[in-house]
């Protein structure tokens, strides 16, 4: 089901709508800052195992992202966050960035790693924001399977290519075609796994 959600002014009934889904165990594909992803509530595990039929993968080797409000759901469902990384994070949310971090005790098990981290975002999407700081929580982020070289960006197009796969497809304009820079905060220092739309400097 595609709906109509305005990308500056999300309307309040669509948002409610769009978090009842996922209360409910509904998994959706949604418009972020940087491409559109799919995603669930984090405490919904069929709902997770849904998505990762979807997409083919096991649950068990995933690393998964979490969109977050901002940097106390980061500290909430992480741990061991140095003051230098705290710091390096704060300057750079809300932005197209992804956080690799040791996964706290809040996270539900499925959703650690086989190296016990997840990923985390704070993204600078207005219905993103809106939709975690409804649901309360965060949700789980990940990528839209790919049929060719380029990400869907056309909510039509991946509305016609999982439309009959998931329960409601957010159309809140066309997408971007650059994923978030993913950024590694388990070493000793932040260093970039994966050049994205953000631009890192360390």
């Amino acid at each position: 089901m595609l709906i109509d959600v305005h990308p500056e002014n999300p309307q309040p009934r669509m948002i409610n709508r769009l978090v009842d889904c996922l209360r409910t165990g509904g998994v959706i594909i949604y418009p972020t800052d940087t491409v559109y992803g799919m995603g669930c509530d984090i405490f919904q595990q069929k709902a997770i195992e849904k998505i990762c039929l979807i997409k083919g993968i096991d649950p068990r080797k995933a690393l998964f992202s979490f969109l977050c409000s901002g940097l106390s759901d980061i500290t909430n469902y992480t741990r061991s966050i140095s003051n230098p990384v705290f710091r390096a994070i704060r300057s750079a949310i809300p932005g197209p960035y992804t956080f690799i971090l040791p996964a706290g005790k809040l996270t539900p098990r499925i959703l650690k790693a086989k190296r016990n981290t997840i990923g985390v975002r704070v993204p600078g999407n207005e219905i993103c924001k809106l939709l975690v700081k409804e649901l309360g929580h965060p949700i789980l982020s990940t990528s839209l399977p790919q049929s060719g070289d380029y990400p869907f960006s056309d909510p039509h197009l991946i509305d016609a290519e999982f439309g009959n796969r998931v329960d409601i497809i957010v159309n809140g304009g066309v997408g971007g075609l650059i994923p978030s820079t993913v950024v590694d905060c388990t070493g000793e220092e932040p260093a970039v796994i994966r050049q994205g739309l953000g631009a890192w400097e360390s």
